[in-house]
């Protein structure tokens, strides 16, 4: 995920993370994404486009 990392808040990644149950791997590596798989990436960017979506219907 660093390579496109400035195209989501820090903050927002982290609540997403740990709302899947991802953030305690990154916690357990020292903050690094670099072991979290694809697929959980690819999960994370999914909810971020969702919260997106519902935020511009408003």
């Amino acid at each position: 995920m660093s390579r496109n990392s400035k195209l989501i808040s820090q903050n927002l990644r982290e609540e997403i993370a740990r709302e899947l149950g991802v953030y305690d791997q990154v916690k357990k590596d020292g903050g690094s994404w670099a072991n979290v798989s694809s697929k959980d990436c690819g999960n994370i960017v999914t909810k971020a486009i969702e919260i997106a979506n519902r935020a511009v219907e408003k």
